[in-house]
């Protein structure tokens, strides 16, 4: 029986992959790939001939029993886009179905994105949480901050670029304005560590943003029951960023160590002067 190798590639600039890498690589017999086209890419740079597998997030099940074939007469590299594979890219199942099998696995380890923003941040390394990507859906994804708003470790994150501004306004509503640092195309030729504040990152990426996308954000901080004024800041924020006066008192809640009830009538005021209710 083969060997399965779960073999990270670059991020974006080419130098970073390993020997390890390149060595494995050209010793399988097959290459299992998200993307077949960077795939091929990447070998034809460093001049390797190996037949192509495609396995992607709609195919991989049925995929799977391939790999698994073709590992009973020889060794198979599991690739992703970029960086390592089965790290909120395709590859879990088919990794989890080779052990099943009992198909040996080895990692050849490589670049990652989520590892590479968070020490280029400037924020805690100590210990972190890596959430992958965040939920496409406001709703969705305003419920998973709130279910970590309290987290103290620092959170790293995966975003597409057409969701960054709605992300970082529900950031900014749900956890407050922390600290973030925003990296945007790493190693490649246009890449910028952006740092500072939610509310900073908002106005600066308010335009058009290209390229792959990866937040690092501060964790909860250890503050004390937050005053009156910093309430209603955060309130009057959350209804002008859309939120009912319901949704922002709980939000709001959730952050500042007062009660539902407590915030509640300050949403209601303010809603009275003029705060608009979403549409």
């Amino acid at each position: 029986m083969g060997t399965l190798y779960i073999v990270g590639t670059p991020i974006g600039h080419l130098g970073d992959i390993t020997f390890r890498a390149l060595e494995t690589l050209r010793a399988v017999a097959l290459i299992a790939a998200e993307d077949t086209r960077r795939a091929g890419l990447l070998l034809k740079h460093f001049d390797i001939d190996k037949p192509i597998l495609s396995l992607f997030e709609h195919n991989e099940t049925a995929r799977i029993e391939q790999v698994l074939a073709a590992l009973e007469s020889g060794d198979v590299a599991l690739i992703s886009e970029a960086g390592m594979p089965g790290l909120s890219d395709p590859g879990y199942a088919l990794i989890r179905a080779a052990i099943e099998r009992g198909v040996p696995i080895t990692p050849v380890p490589g670049p990652t994105a989520a590892v590479t923003a968070l020490v280029a941040s400037g924020l805690p390394t100590d210990a972190f949480v890596f959430l992958g990507f965040l939920p496409r859906r406001s709703p969705d994804r305003r419920r998973l901050l709130h279910e970590i708003a309290r987290e103290r470790r620092t959170l790293v994150a995966y975003e597409a670029p057409h969701r960054l501004a709605e992300s970082l306004a529900d950031l900014q509503v749900v956890l407050g304005d922390r600290s973030i640092a925003v990296a945007r195309e790493l190693t490649k030729t246009h890449e910028e560590i952006w740092r500072g504040t939610i509310s900073g990152a908002r106005e600066h990426f308010s335009g058009e943003v290209l390229g792959e996308i990866t937040l690092v954000i501060a964790g909860a901080p250890e503050s004390a029951r937050w005053d009156e004024v910093e309430v209603r800041a955060a309130v009057e924020q959350a209804m002008r960023d859309g939120a009912s006066t319901t949704d922002a008192a709980r939000e709001v809640a959730a952050l500042s160590g007062w009660s539902r009830r407590q915030v509640y009538p300050i949403a209601v005021r303010l809603k009275e002067k003029g705060a608009d209710e979403p549409r």
